[in-house]
């Protein structure tokens, strides 16, 4: 079993899979997989497997529950437990029925961006007006934002996609000075503020600390 990430474009069209193994499966979106893989090593869980779905599905969150749904059922006869590394990510419900009629578990809370933060410190917040960054979309922000909205072909579309927002907030997993730079590169190509919160893995990490008991 492999305990090693892909680089970020496989992460994100192609999704990863530790091998099979373990009687716990955590069963994730590939954003999330540096982030969980690190957790597995540090806390020497060898009994832990991991598998990531395609990052990009986040573009399209009609296709999360139908992906999570076909691999779940694919892996119930390697493992003695799955869990859904996965908020409702846009999915309106629809992932947390599908797990609800598998019996499966998932993360609570309406994307990683709280559950990072911790899902009380998030809603707390209630910012209306502020556009999130993790690690991975950092990097990732051409990727995911940039081309997808076509800002790369037509930079005046900018204000229509973003012209009620007022800041870009980074929440970041690690301490990466670069990737700091990165993510405040991004709010400057927005022409947004940009606000830097350290929130390490937040409640991703209290979650698996549980699913990962023995």
């Amino acid at each position: 079993m492999t305990d090693t990430a892909p680089d970020d474009t496989t992460l994100t069209d192609a999704g990863f899979d530790t091998g099979v193994g373990g009687p716990v499966l955590i069963l994730a979106c590939g954003a999330l997989a540096h982030e969980i893989l690190a957790l597995i090593r540090l806390n020497g869980w060898d009994h832990v497997s991991l598998r990531c779905l395609p990052a990009i599905l986040h573009n399209h969150p009609e296709r999360i529950a139908p992906a999570v749904e076909q691999a779940v059922t694919e892996a119930r006869d390697d493992h003695d437990r799955i869990f859904v590394a996965y908020a409702d990510c846009g999915t309106g419900g629809q992932l947390q029925a599908t797990c609800d009629r598998l019996g499966v578990e998932m993360i609570a809370g309406p994307h990683c961006y709280a559950f990072f933060e911790g899902l009380d410190s998030f809603a707390a917040r209630d910012e209306m007006t502020a556009f999130y960054l993790t690690d991975f979309l950092a990097r990732q922000f051409d990727a995911f934002v940039w081309q997808p909205l076509g800002l790369d072909r037509h930079p005046e579309l900018r204000d229509m996609y973003f012209g009620n927002y007022e800041k870009v907030v980074y929440l970041a997993q690690t301490e990466d000075a670069a990737l700091t730079e990165r993510a405040r590169t991004c709010a400057e190509r927005l022409g947004l503020a940009f606000e830097r919160r350290s929130t390490g893995y937040g409640d991703l990490a209290t979650r698996l600390e549980r699913v990962a008991e023995r």
